[in-house]
This record gives C-alpha cells, structure tokens and sequence, in this order.
C-alpha cells in the first residue's frame, strides 16, 4: 500500500505522464526491481487503493445489522463510505477527485479503475448473498435464476456508486451536500427501493 499512497501522491501533484515508475519507487523507497515485482506499470501501482476504496463500502454492507431491509443497508453504507470524515478523510476528497479524474482520461489508468470496480461488483454479490440466506437451510441460490437476479441488482448497486463518484468528480462540487458523491449515489439506488429482495429469498423452483 506504500506504493500505492507513492504513486497517487505523484499522480496528484505532478500529473501521471510526468511520473515514472522509477520516481514512484525513489518516493516509496524501495527499488525499481521491487516495484516491478509487485507491479507491471505505473498505472497498476494505483490499484490498491483503488480497490480499499471500493471494497470499504462492501464491508460497510457486511456490517450493518441483519435486521435492516437490503435498499437501506446499501443507503447507509453508502453515506458511511462517502461522506467526508466518515469513509475517507475530509482532506483526501481532493486527491480522490484528481485520481478519478485521471482514470477517465487516461485509457491505462482507466482499465485499472474499471478492474476494481468489477472487483467491487463480485464482492458486492457475495455480500448481499451471504446476507439474504443467514440462518437458511435451504442452498445459498441454489437456481440460475436467483443469482442472475441478485447478480443484476449488484451490478445496478455497483454502478449508482460509480456513476455518482466519476459525475461528482468530474466537476468541482464540494464533497459534501446534495451535490457530494454520497448523496448523488444515493438518489442513484432509488433504481433499487422496489427490486423484489424477498423473492430472493424464497424457495423457487431451480
């Protein structure tokens, strides 16, 4: 992860096209074999914390209470995660909007950013499994048909994240009120509020 906090300090003050590996390397102290054992680009030195970000609101979806209805587990764990000084820190917004930035302009860095995100999707899916069969006897979605559902919701969910994330970076809005990524993010899973959770959860026919 020093690496990768190496890299998006770079990125962030010097632009991705003035870094080079080896710079990343020098600010991270390690040496360039050791980066290159760990990574193929410079891009790719950006991933991990590419991927912190996004995993932290699938845990945020783990550990929120059993009782709590599926559309308002992924409300909250959205404003959990996005909202400044609870998920990341107030001053680092700014480092997130440059990343996000770059990774829509820059097709390498893109491929990276787009990989944590399909990271994200599948995570996503195992929680929200795991969640709707705790305590069942019956398989967890033991037919085609329910993890193609709970698969698509997952999907939906990923996207209002990352939608909400890329359009709030794309300007120059605070981090913070109804134009702030939790916010847009949130009123991006409206698309969910109706999704038939339950059925998910009630044996079918495989």
């Amino acid at each position: 992860m020093e690496i990768a906090r190496a890299a998006a300090g770079l990125f962030v003050r010097q632009g991705l096209r003035a870094t080079r590996a080896e710079d990343i390397a020098q600010a991270a102290g390690v040496a360039p074999r050791t980066f290159y054992r760990y990574f193929a680009s410079k891009e790719e030195a950006i991933g991990p914390l590419y991927a912190t970000g996004a995993q932290r609101w699938v845990e945020a979806v783990r550990a929120t209470p059993a009782e709590v209805p599926v559309p308002r587990v992924l409300e909250d764990a959205v404003r959990h995660t996005l909202t400044p000084g609870l998920g990341v820190s107030v001053a680092s917004w700014n480092w997130v909007r440059t990343l996000i930035r770059l990774a829509q302009a820059d097709p390498a860095l893109g491929r990276v950013w787009a990989e944590a995100c399909q990271a994200s999707e599948r995570n996503l899916t195992e929680a929200l499994a795991e969640r709707l069969t705790a305590g069942q006897v019956r398989p967890a979605f033991d037919n085609v048909a329910d993890r193609s559902r709970l698969a698509f919701a997952a999907a939906v969910a990923s996207a209002a994240v990352r939608t909400a994330m890329e359009s709030w970076a794309a300007g120059d809005g605070p981090a913070e009120g109804p134009q702030g990524p939790a916010e847009l993010a949130v009123a991006n899973l409206a698309a969910l509020r109706d999704f038939p959770w339950t059925d998910l959860t009630s044996p079918g026919t495989p």
